[in-house]
């Protein structure tokens, strides 16, 4: 399957899927093209075994400015009530499809990540922050609910109660170290390069681990969140007996003992490529006998 999306980049490499979005000029605001694309895209990647991870980013200064007030704030006012409904299921759907892949997602929010945006970073798995990040559910800023595109769902898993609803109530921007001191982000390093260095490091790792593993602890954080202690422990009794089946398992018990790295299921697609033959390197000639004949 070859993927090639025309409103953002997409590149995939050594196990890792790197998404990010280009329309720097407008702080990567979301068009309905990059709404629809995004979310047919991440949908794709579960098909691809070649992708074990996923980054997603943003070109410039800015993760991403939310919806694009000409391109898509201007055209609801045209727009019936079917119409909005519409609307709000489709940017509900990128969360979806988001939350719906097995492979880990890290965010490497470069820059200002406010409302749809905002969301998005808060839909991936783990998240990296420049310094000069900023994040907002600006919402209520424009009128509307705070509660939008599951933000409502999922801030209180990430920060808690009492801190969502201060963000989902105000709207306020708050910069990189509010967000680590209350948990919304995972780490905040110096600057935009860092940022999305640490998120390749950190997709890089991921993606040479045991995947089924890791879309079974994907899969647990998920549902378990409305559990009773009893079931949650029951579920993840199950959880680990069938992981405790899968070939991975036993992979990094023998390496283990052997004391090397473990190779797991699938895994060989992150081995860096190797070089290229030297009688195939620019320049290269056959080589000569003793006597040049």
């Amino acid at each position: 399957m070859t993927l090639a999306p025309r409103s953002f980049e997409l590149v995939v490499e050594r196990g890792v899927a790197t998404l990010t979005l280009s329309r720097p000029e407008r702080l990567n605001a979301l068009t309905f093209e990059v709404y629809g694309e995004l979310r047919e895209t991440l949908r794709s990647l579960e098909r691809l075994p070649d992708v074990r991870a996923v980054v997603l980013t943003g070109q410039g200064r800015g993760f991403c400015s939310g919806g694009d007030v000409e391109g898509i704030i201007a055209e609801l006012f045209e727009r019936d009530a079917k119409g909005l409904y519409e609307f709000t299921r489709v940017t509900g759907a990128l969360i979806q499809s988001l939350c719906e892949l097995s492979r880990p997602v890290v965010a490497a929010v470069n820059g200002v990540a406010v409302g749809a945006g905002a969301v998005i970073a808060a839909a991936c798995d783990l998240r990296i922050a420049a310094a000069s990040a900023r994040f907002g559910f600006i919402f209520p800023k424009v009128g509307l609910s705070g509660a939008d595109m599951g933000a409502s769902y999922l801030v209180p898993r990430l920060v808690g109660r009492a801190h969502a609803a201060e963000l989902l109530f105000f709207g306020d921007v708050i910069d990189a170290a509010r967000a680590l001191a209350i948990g919304l982000v995972n780490r905040v390093v110096p600057d935009a390069a860092a940022c999305r260095a640490t998120a390749h490091d950190w997709a890089e790792r991921l993606a040479r681990g045991p995947a089924f593993a890791h879309a079974m602890t994907k899969k647990m954080l998920d549902a378990e969140g409305t559990m009773s202690l009893a079931h949650a422990i029951e579920a993840e009794a199950q959880a680990q007996a069938i992981c405790m089946g899968h070939r991975d398992f036993r992979i990094a018990y023998e390496a283990n003992r052997q004391k090397s790295t473990p190779r797991f299921v699938g895994s060989e697609v992150c081995d860096p490529e190797p070089p290229p033959a030297a009688s195939t390197l620019p320049g290269a000639t056959e080589p000569q006998g003793e006597h040049g004949a």
